[in-house]
């Protein structure tokens, strides 16, 4: 990358830093959640599509050893990022969730400011590593978004990859709270 300086670095510098965007985006469902007004409708469409990001995300960390091996079955034959469509699904069923109109704002600046820039560089990595696997592999998965559902491939999911790798039961956990947070009422 070419060299920047100022505040064109330190942007930069906030886009591509990993615990600062898994971290800023657990911050938002909570202040999601802690400042929600939840409508029963909303709350279930959206805790649906939550919980659907949940499992994808759980699924996803079941099958992923990083740097060591390319991922590419399983949820990895159907996107190439399935943690940051997880992800996706979180945001969108939190924002739903809330029923607040300026969470769907923050959660369009939040995507914007870190995913193009996370998937680049996820991208630029696995294809230094992997080299000609990655190339074959990517041109026929897409990033984020799946062309179909039913995974296929190599592979299995393990909870001790789940547990090691991305600590992923502590984050069903932390859905789960904020997602029976905003729930209370209707329960």
């Amino acid at each position: 990358m070419p060299p920047l300086s100022g505040p064109a670095r330190i942007l930069r510098e906030i886009r591509y830093h990993e615990s600062s965007r898994q971290g800023l985006g657990l911050v938002l469902l909570a202040v999601y959640s802690l400042l929600s007004r939840p409508q029963i409708e909303l709350f279930y469409a959206g805790s649906a599509i939550a919980l659907a990001g949940m499992l994808v995300r759980l699924y996803a960390s079941g099958f992923i050893f990083k740097n060591q091996k390319l991922a590419t079955g399983g949820p990895y034959s159907l996107v190439r990022h399935p943690l940051y469509t997880g992800n996706l699904l979180l945001m969108i069923g939190f924002t739903i969730s809330s029923a607040q109109w300026w969470a769907v704002l923050a959660s369009a600046v939040f995507w914007w400011l870190y995913y193009p820039t996370a998937i680049d560089y996820e991208d630029r990595k696995l294809h230094k590593l992997f080299g000609e696997e990655w190339e074959k592999w990517s041109k026929t998965v897409p990033a984020v978004i799946p062309r179909r559902l039913i995974p296929k491939g190599e592979g299995s999911w393990s909870f001790m990859t789940s547990l090691k790798q991305n600590a992923e039961p502590a984050v069903v956990v932390f859905v789960l709270f904020w997602l029976w947070y905003i729930g209370r009422p209707f329960f």
